[in-house]
């Protein structure tokens, strides 16, 4: 039986960055906390949880840290994900050290929805409401804001008024499904302007995980149960082959593999570290 790790897998550089920036923090010995977890993974918050990183899950928790001003004061770090603008102000009020980790291709968005905004054009944000990163382009946004989640939302979908449309897409969204609402808001007869904005990573990370799985005969994914990303890669292994599991740690795995089986397909979601994924291959390797 062989087992293959997919060309893509694993940290992207969004989330290298932002642990990394982190990490240098603590070389530092302050008081730091991120603002929601870092990335979504339970094991990367956890390590750092160990070293001291706490978290802030609300305004109300921000608010409650000592008002800054000193070299005991807390250092918050924005997640990669990027948080709402709000936030940045209740830190400047706090006179709290601010360490913006925000992925590069999020912030970029948030400059695109700010500036088309700005001209009156009505934003479709292609994503999932509620997550983070779509929570922090919300707010970047002066006028009119939809977010749609899939094509039944696209077709129910109609704009309030006769607006000229710009579309973006969560970072991490599924590539062929973004494409396919886009064309369904174009065959409406919408007036569309659309920025393809999913990472260039999330691209290759899923066509690579998509072609390994069309071969595989069980595809294993690893990633946090919170991650957007690596639910778009279960979903998308899921479609080339039907025995896909999905993990968060080597403790969730349990397989009973068939002496038929030949090869065992692993892929990880951006916010896997490399120590995880290979704890996982060596344990298929040496026990299957």
């Amino acid at each position: 039986m062989k087992v293959k790790l997919a060309d893509c897998a694993g940290f992207c550089f969004g989330v290298k960055r932002a642990v990394d920036m982190v990490y240098e923090q603590i070389k530092n010995g302050k008081n730091i906390y991120t603002y929601g977890p870092i990335v979504h993974n339970e094991a990367v918050v956890q390590e750092l949880a160990a070293q001291g990183v706490g978290v802030l899950s609300s305004p109300e928790e921000l608010m409650a840290l000592p008002e800054g001003g000193d070299g005991e004061a807390a250092r918050v770090v924005i997640r990669a994900h990027g948080v709402p603008e709000e936030i940045y102000t209740l830190l400047k009020e706090k006179n709290l050290e601010c360490i913006d980790a925000t992925c590069p291709f999020v912030g970029r968005i948030h400059r695109l929805v700010e500036q088309e905004s700005g001209k009156g054009k009505h934003i479709i944000i292609i994503g999932n409401a509620g997550h983070p990163e779509v929570e922090g382009i919300k707010s970047r946004c002066r006028g009119a804001v939809t977010v749609l989640g899939d094509p039944e939302e696209v077709e129910k979908f109609q704009p309030p008024e006769a607006k000229e449309l710009y579309v973006v897409s969560q970072t991490t969204f599924n590539n062929n499904k973004f494409h396919k609402m886009v064309e369904i808001l174009e065959e409406k007869g919408y007036n569309v302007n659309v920025a393809d904005t999913i990472c260039s990573a999330t691209e290759e990370r899923q066509r690579s995980a998509r072609s390994l799985a069309a071969e595989a005969d069980v595809m294993i994914v690893i990633g946090g149960k919170h991650s957007s990303n690596t639910r778009k890669l279960y979903e998308i292994c899921r479609e080339e082959c039907a025995a896909t599991y999905y993990i968060q740690t080597l403790d969730d795995l349990h397989l009973e593999l068939p002496k038929a089986v030949r090869l065992v397909g692993i892929t990880a979601g951006a916010s896997t570290p490399n120590k995880l994924i290979e704890e996982v291959q060596n344990y298929v390797r040496v026990n299957f």
